[in-house]
């Protein structure tokens, strides 16, 4: 049966919510959109005057949807090229979802998306419509065909697996006072003021998706970190001639924390993101890959980007 225009506001009501679980869950905003996409699909050829609670039956196809793309995104993740990193998001894309509570900014950020590559799907689906979205026990297990007392032991692992890591600072006035200070620090082209910006087991993890040249591992260590950063922040026109020009950076907000945006003219080539912490920075998330910067670059194009910070080699 045709959709009726009701039946396709029904759906488009729920599209943002659905785009939000997606991307938690598989890190990658084009690959959300193909499931919100997929979803609208079958939407189209269900039987919908069987199905009772829509937003449910919503919810459900697409969670599943994202389960069987996280199996497939597991074995390309075994060769993907470098550091695998998830794809950055601007602030006030859709995308985004709910950030009223802690839980639900957290659960959006670089660090912890990337954390939650540790988690099994079914574990990651859990945890993510728990603690982003609010679904109760009773409801996530409908949805995933698992019992309640199952959607609890996996929020407990989860959460578990997800507390081995630096608590976040969120104040998004002091974490620009530290990029203030870190962009400061970079541009003396030493490596001690950089340090002290850093927790003692800071890492930097930079994902060119073999496109552009980054580090095969994650860096750790202050020491090590700063003297990566001085090398990143230090003239060579060979970089210039691998991103087309020089990159002026701007303060912009990522996945829901104040980052850095590299551009050179109107193409965005990097986005900077930082795991903000009481005792400095524990976390750098460098995205360079051209495939994973087309989204953000959109955004960016039709933004008010503000003045630049600095302009770079």
């Amino acid at each position: 049966m045709p959709l009726r225009s009701h039946e396709v506001d029904r759906f488009e009501a729920s599209r943002a919510r659905l785009g939000a679980i997606a991307y938690r869950l598989l890190g990658s905003a084009d690959e959300a959109e193909d499931a919100v996409q997929e979803t609208f699909l079958r939407w189209e050829a269900a039987d919908r005057e069987r199905i009772r609670v829509p937003e449910a039956w919503l919810t459900r196809v697409l969670t599943n949807l994202c389960l069987t793309q996280l199996a497939s995104a597991r074995v390309r993740r075994e060769t993907y090229v470098g550091q695998w990193l998830p794809e950055p998001v601007l602030d006030g894309d859709p995308m985004l979802g709910p950030a009223e509570t802690a839980e639900q900014r957290e659960s959006v950020s670089i660090a912890v998306l990337r954390l939650m590559e540790r988690l099994g799907p079914v574990e990651r689906a859990v945890y993510v419509l728990r603690e982003a979205f609010g679904h109760t026990h009773r409801e996530i297990a409908e949805i995933l065909d698992i019992s309640e007392a199952a959607s609890q032991q996996y929020t407990h692992r989860a959460r578990r697996r997800l507390a081995d890591r630096p608590r976040a600072v969120i104040d998004p006035a002091a974490a620009r006072e530290v990029i203030d200070e870190f962009l400061a620090a970079a541009a003396t082209g030493e490596t001690e003021p950089l340090v002290r910006l850093l927790t003692e087991e800071a890492i930097s993890v930079g994902d060119g998706g073999g496109r552009i040249p980054t580090n095969a591992k994650v860096v750790s260590g202050a020491l090590a970190v700063a003297k990566l950063l001085r090398g990143l922040f230090k003239p060579s026109g060979g970089k210039r001639d691998m991103v087309g020009g020089r990159p002026v950076l701007y303060a912009a907000d990522a996945n829901g924390a104040p980052a850095l945006v590299a551009v050179v003219g109107e193409r965005v080539v990097a986005v900077l993101s930082f795991e903000f912490t009481v005792d400095g920075i524990a976390g750098i998330w460098n995205q360079v890959n051209p495939d994973k910067l087309e989204r953000a670059g959109r955004r960016w194009a039709e933004r008010d980007r503000g003045e630049p910070l600095l302009t770079m080699w």
